[in-house]
């Protein structure tokens, strides 16, 4: 060392802090890649994603190799920064070529690469995973004994490596990633996005058509009133029943039928035998494994029964796709019914509606938990049927009763801010 200038030391020194920058800069690039990211990038044949990507499946080997050549170097740096401080300023500069050192591989070596890796891993992580390749297949023997030792401390304290399905999302995490995705992804494709999720939370009950709302066609009415409610009815297909909804014969496509009546008249029983089978389906079905029973009995409807086999309602795949892609009506106006709009601006509800309707359609925050309609959410939150005139918070939502039975509230009144 005493035959290299004072020039070369320093020269010298300074390009150990520069790899010592490298070496810490690269470390944190490459930990806090996207692994998502990096996947895609992979599997495009990116090379240096797919060089990162094995690096990446084995982080304790990575670490080892980072950590020995960034040991060594910082080591040598301050075995260099001795030297120099000997030469210039005897014993006594040791201390403060220690000092300054210290300050100089704080900032250039540890604070400023690590932060620019941070904010832009991808620059850094892919370039340095060329280098790590083969210095990690020159040193290997050396890191697996680094790896062996720290590996086996781990074991000991329950702490060892963690498995491919630790870094897998939850539900809840992935909603949050759709959430902040932000210009990334469209907002009606976020929307969707994150509807699918929510399928398995929400249950054919909280989105069927309730019972006393089911369009139906009763076998024992009068020939003039099946043959009027076949004309006008508003769905494709409908529930044929023998006196009760409970006694169900089958579901009749309207088409069918329509050409039943045009051909022949009315005929109740070729009605029952172009009926089909009825599905079923149990009330605390979720929506996700509904689409999959929808999928795999290839029918489009189903009733909707409790426990006991009584049939609460009427679910449709329309329905259910609607809860993933929004409403199908093309005029905004009339995609919900059960809402009006008077004349000084409020809103008169049916109270009818159902409570995650009403705060799609509102964007209010009711809750869902309980009542599936908002007569239902009503009459939980006053304990008893109000009367007309009567004003209520619910939810923090201020409404007014308008209209009421005897037996449920029939209409209520929203005065928008």
């Amino acid at each position: 060392m005493n035959a290299i200038p004072l020039p070369g030391l320093f020269l010298f020194l300074l390009f150990l802090i520069l790899f010592s920058g490298f070496f810490s800069g690269s470390e944190t690039a490459l930990m806090t890649l996207n692994r998502y990211r990096l996947r895609h990038r992979a599997e495009q044949g990116h090379k240096g994603a797919l060089l990162a990507r094995a690096l990446l499946a084995r982080p304790d080997r990575l670490i080892g190799l980072i950590l020995l050549g960034n040991n060594f170097v910082n080591i040598l740096a301050s075995a260099l920064a001795t030297i120099i401080a000997l030469r210039l300023g005897g014993e006594g500069a040791i201390a403060v070529a220690t000092g300054l050192l210290t300050l100089v591989i704080l900032i250039f070596a540890e604070v400023l690469p690590k932060t620019l890796a941070a904010t832009y891993p991808e620059r850094l992580a892919y370039p340095a995973a060329f280098l790590y390749t083969p210095l990690l297949k020159l040193l290997y023997p050396l890191v697996r004994s680094v790896n062996w030792v720290t590996n086996g401390i781990l074991h000991a304290l329950g702490a060892g490596q963690r498995g491919e399905q630790d870094n897998a999302l939850s539900r809840e995490e992935l909603r949050t990633l759709l959430s902040e995705a932000g210009a990334m992804i469209p907002q009606r494709s976020q929307t969707m996005l994150l509807a699918i999720l929510d399928l398995g939370k929400v249950t054919v009950e909280d989105i069927m058509i309730p019972r006393n709302e089911v369009d139906g066609i009763d076998i024992r009415d009068p020939e003039e009133e099946i043959i009027d409610r076949i004309k006008n009815a508003a769905y494709t297909r409908l529930p044929l029943f023998d006196g009760d909804i409970d006694n169900v014969i089958g579901i009749i496509h309207v088409r069918d039928a329509l050409h039943t009546v045009l051909d022949r008249g009315l005929d109740k029983e070729y009605l029952r035998e172009i009926g089909r089978r009825p599905y079923f389906v149990p009330e605390g079905t979720p929506l996700y494994q509904q689409l999959l029973n929808f999928q795999r009995e290839k029918e489009p409807v189903g009733l909707v029964v409790d426990e006991y086999g009584d049939v609460l309602g009427l679910t449709t795949l329309t329905d259910l796709l609607e809860e993933i892609v929004g409403e199908f009506a093309s005029d905004p106006a009339q995609t919900i019914a059960e809402i009006h709009q008077s004349e000084d601006g409020s809103l008169l509800i049916d109270c009818g509606i159902s409570v995650r309707e009403l705060n799609r359609a509102l964007r209010w925050k009711l809750p869902t938990g309980g009542p599936k309609t908002l007569n239902g959410l009503i009459i939980e939150h006053m304990e008893a049927i109000p009367e007309p005139g009567t004003s209520l918070k619910l939810g923090g939502y201020a409404i007014e009763i308008i209209h009421t039975a005897e037996s449920a509230v029939k209409t209520v009144k929203y005065a928008r801010a």
